[in-house]
């Protein structure tokens, strides 16, 4: 198990194209909701019409935003729950006990990649009532997704180190030095 970020190796650039991706598209969900959401407002107060789409796409929007942005998030070290705990321990059980928690991220990433699939799966035959055309399982896509991607960075961490201090997930700040 590597504890160094591996910037060359094959599989952290292939990642480097799946985090960025992620990004871009939890980045346009947002844009979209901030355009969706008052559009829904302008048509109902003010045309009187109540358009009945802007609600579930806004709020299939905001759970592809949360499920990629979290599976982001931890591969950037940006994910509070990760690091909340282990940073208050002492420094001779922080190691060991980050090495649980990747372990138990990997188990609840498969665990929603798994039954994500069963539930896109068991409710695909199903329509949501403001837009008949898609269906309900569609609208679960973004669990299983989410959960592979996370176990994807999960896996990344446990066989070729901590990623935050790459380029790609650094971009809009300076890298952490060493401590001063």
């Amino acid at each position: 198990m590597s504890h160094h970020p591996s910037s060359g190796h094959a599989v952290s650039r292939v990642l480097d194209l799946v985090y960025l991706a992620c990004i871009w598209i939890a980045g346009a969900c947002i844009f979209f909701m901030s355009l969706f959401i008052p559009w829904g407002i302008f048509s109902r107060y003010v045309l009187g019409t109540g358009a009945q789409w802007p609600e579930p796409i806004s709020i299939l929007l905001m759970v592809v935003f949360t499920f990629l942005g979290a599976a982001c998030s931890y591969r950037a070290g940006g994910h509070i729950a990760v690091e909340m705990v282990t940073q208050r321990l002492p420094s001779s059980v922080q190691r060991p006990l980050r090495g649980v928690v990747h372990l138990l991220m990997l188990a609840v990433s498969l665990f929603m990649l798994w039954y994500g699939i069963q539930l896109c799966i068991g409710t695909w035959g199903q329509s949501i009532p403001e837009l008949p055309w898609m269906p309900v399982g569609f609208t679960y896509l973004p669990v299983p997704i989410g959960g592979a991607v996370t176990a994807l960075f999960v896996l990344e961490h446990i066989f070729l180190g901590d990623q935050r201090q790459r380029a790609v997930v650094t971009y809009d700040h300076e890298p952490a030095q060493g401590a001063a």
